[in-house]
């Protein structure tokens, strides 16, 4: 096993930032998990989407049990990018 926390249930995750309009915790914020047997993922932290987003968005895409929508700032743009460019790459080494 490629990560020793997750024996403990620990992830080890790759943080690439917090929202840098936030002034600090609390705040929408991205990671990549790059141990997940079907390949790295984006794991993101944000504000729940309000009923209207939620019915929205299931037009698209009906959310499963176990799924969720959350909104992320266009202030993460840089955050996000980066860490797709890390799950990319781990995705190529995997």
């Amino acid at each position: 096993m490629r990560n020793p926390l997750a024996l403990e249930g620990i992830m080890a995750l790759l943080f690439f930032g917090t929202d840098p309009n936030s002034g600090g915790g609390n705040c929408p914020a991205v990671w990549v998990d790059t141990d997940t047997a079907q390949g790295p993922e984006l794991v993101v932290q944000g504000k729940f989407a309000n009923a209207a987003t939620r019915a929205s968005c299931r037009q698209d895409s009906p959310s499963a049990d176990d799924e969720g929508i959350v909104r992320i700032p266009f202030s993460m743009v840089e955050q996000v990018r980066r860490a797709c460019d890390a799950a990319e790459a781990a995705g190529t080494q995997l």
